[in-house]
């Protein structure tokens, strides 16, 4: 039973940032590649604007951000990298996949992380988070290590990247193979998670280059979404969970409509010119399997992006603060939530702000609902529309449609 008064709403946020600083990460770091970090570490110039100055502690300073999330109204959080872990190139979700030279050490780096993330999400602090460990896709094996670490160190489940087409010599998703990690994320109840950001590929140096990354960054992140609908893991694997963060939501509804629509098509032997067996169609629509097995982070949404809840499904979706980015929501959480919610219902909201991340992730939701009772929005507060919005927010939630 809840604790929650019922007018006070608790909050998980299904998308915050964390991670070490240099010198903690060295701490974490296998004792073997201190020196070679050390060398890197000389020659690394931080790119990331909300990692400098004093604005860095958020990513791990426990006061600092517990306290920042509770003023606004925020509880507990899912947490993905945000830091650079050592031997990265750059940002964990934006950083191209290691290549053949490269991989032991930057596997090194994630390692680092993983045994930083489980500490800091660990104690005290385990029911405000759940933490998700960094995997490569260049080999199985390794990955499979890693979710079993992640396991018995108390992580809710490992971040998958999105591999760029451009990349050779790493399995797709719908690789076959891939079947020991999802049997092994299936039987230790550990989500299988992608954010977005990742898996663009290489635009070279033209006048365009930058340009054409944005505009088409979204275009390939949402491909591991498809991959794992269309490969058959969840037929295989039916109580695998699999969760798509920061990719928005507006788009899938059409997206699993087609799917179907191609799946019906199937049965006739025929799309077109292509010939289909009934061994290329999966045993039910792929819009079952979503419905079934994947769940929505939505960071920030618009009010558009918050109705798609009704047609995804309530239980489906989850909301994201994206703290501390400076396209989060933070410190207009409540206002971002009021713009986009505030038709909602107070079990809508209840699914959406808390039960569905607590659901997949394994959050102690009573405990939880002891700490809103301090700090949750009541639902009065979010039931009123927002009129103007944050003059000085940089946040997507109150500037799209």
């Amino acid at each position: 039973m809840s604790t929650v008064p019922l007018e006070r709403h608790t909050i998980i946020s299904a998308d915050g940032h964390a991670g070490a600083g240099m010198d903690t990460y060295r701490e974490f770091l296998d004792p073997s590649w201190r020196a070679e970090f050390d060398d890197w570490r000389e020659r690394y110039r931080n790119p990331f604007r909300d990692l400098q100055g004093d604005r860095r502690t958020r990513n791990w300073d426990d006061d600092r951000r517990i306290a920042e999330l509770a003023a606004d109204g925020i509880v507990a959080e899912v947490v993905f990298p945000n830091t650079v872990p050592p031997f990265f190139p750059t940002g964990q979700l934006l950083a191209r996949p290691p290549s053949a030279h490269s991989y032991a050490r930057r596997l090194a780096g994630i390692r680092a992380h993983n045994r930083w993330l489980a500490q800091w999400c660990g104690g005290a602090n385990a029911v405000r988070r759940a933490g998700l460990a960094q995997v490569f896709l260049n080999n199985i094996e390794d990955a499979v290590t890693e979710a079993v670490r992640a396991k018995e160190h108390g992580l809710a489940g490992i971040l998958i990247p999105t591999t760029p087409p451009d990349v050779s010599g790493i399995l797709p998703l719908y690789a076959p193979e891939w079947d020991r990690l999802w049997e092994v994320c299936q039987d230790l109840e550990l989500a299988v998670v992608n954010h977005g950001g990742s898996g663009s590929p290489d635009y070279g140096a033209y006048p365009a280059s930058t340009f054409l990354w944005i505009a088409e960054a979204t275009l390939f992140s949402r491909r591991p979404l498809t991959h794992m609908l269309l490969s058959g893991a969840f037929a295989r694997f039916p109580r695998l969970k699999f969760a798509i963060t920061e990719q928005g939501a507006a788009w899938i509804a059409p997206v699993l409509r087609q799917l179907d629509t191609y799946h019906a098509q199937m049965a006739t032997g025929r799309i077109g010119e292509l010939k289909y067996t009934e061994a290329d169609r999966l045993p039910e629509p792929p819009s079952v399997y979503f419905a079934r097995n994947c769940w929505v982070g939505a960071s920030f949404p618009s009010p558009t992006e918050a109705q798609a809840r009704h047609e995804l499904g309530i239980d489906r979706y989850m909301w994201g603060a994206d703290y501390p980015h400076d396209e989060g929501t933070y410190p207009y959480t409540r206002e971002a939530l009021r713009r986009s919610f505030h038709d909602a219902s107070p079990s809508e909201l209840r699914a959406i702000l808390a039960g569905n991340a607590a659901t997949l992730y394994g959050f102690d939701l009573p405990a939880l609902d002891a700490l809103a009772a301090e700090v949750g929005p009541t639902h009065a507060e979010l039931a009123k529309p927002l009129g103007d919005v944050p003059a000085d927010s940089n946040s997507p939630a109150f500037t799209r449609p």
